[in-house]
């Protein structure tokens, strides 16, 4: 049943969305399977779209689930997908997934994050690992802040310019992606308020690095690690926490690497 909300707000949110894929009304229509007369009148708020309108639209344009409900929403429509959390009793064949790829990634580092970058869960091997690179471990439970804040993992962190470069990429395309999450926008912020984060990043992207596959180079007193990682997420997702969630499995990219973790673990 439709909500009570006009349909100007739904325009505002496809130009934004359409602009930030480089689209033309005209490519956007014509993936969407609607004519471009129509789209652009709902763009300008002279037309209404339907609800099965709306859901090309959103697949046509690859917006998250979040996204769509908040397309669906300024429609004037029900959202579409539901948010569940993972302590929720549904969620735990999920949960049992999720522990199973940590735990077959002993004895490397494993983690779990959201959208925001908060790390919901890891395996033994991070806490062993991260712990002797500092003590206690990471300072804060989320990786962004793990990485710019320099009383976190940045002192370790040997090619931090890098990584964090890498990072501020992702936080500036997921602000643009989606314009009105507050908490991503925050998080950027922040990360560039850091100490000695370069001013240039302030204003600027940093330039893209030409190697093939970025790696985190770690060095404390005489241990030193190189890791290159892989992202697994949840196929064909219909809840937004499923959606969002990412596991980060981190490989050794030496041999001195690889024996040190194996080493820790045993």
């Amino acid at each position: 049943m439709a909500l009570d909300t006009t349909t100007s707000d739904v325009g505002v949110l496809l130009r934004e969305w359409r602009t930030n894929r480089r689209f033309s009304q005209l490519d956007l229509a014509l993936e969407a399977d609607i004519s471009a007369r129509h789209l652009s009148c709902v763009e300008s708020g002279k037309a209404h779209a339907s609800r099965d309108v709306i859901n090309r639209l959103a697949s046509a344009l690859e917006m998250p689930l979040r996204e769509r409900n908040a397309l669906f929403l300024a429609a004037g429509y029900a959202p579409e997908h539901r948010e569940t959390s993972l302590d929720a009793p549904e969620m735990a064949r999920i949960r049992q997934a999720i522990d199973l790829t940590l735990k077959h990634h002993e004895p490397y580092p494993a983690f779990v994050v959201n959208r925001h970058w908060d790390v919901v869960g890891m395996n033994d091997a991070l806490g062993r690992v991260f712990s002797h690179l500092r003590d206690g471990g990471p300072k804060h439970g989320n990786v962004v802040r793990q990485i710019f804040d320099p009383e976190d993992m940045r002192p370790v962190l040997a090619n931090w310019e890098e990584v964090a470069g890498d990072v501020i990429r992702h936080l500036h395309a997921e602000v643009r992606a989606a314009p009105a999450d507050h908490k991503a926008r925050t998080l950027l912020k922040e990360a560039l308020a850091y100490p000695s984060v370069p001013e240039a990043w302030r204003t600027r992207e940093p330039a893209a690095h030409p190697s093939p596959l970025l790696t985190a180079h770690f060095r404390r007193g005489a241990i030193e690690l190189i890791f290159f990682s892989t992202l697994t997420t949840f196929s064909a997702a219909r809840d937004i926490t499923l959606d969002e969630i990412r596991i980060e499995s981190m490989f050794p990219a030496n041999e001195a690497t690889a024996a040190f973790c194996k080493k820790l673990s045993a």
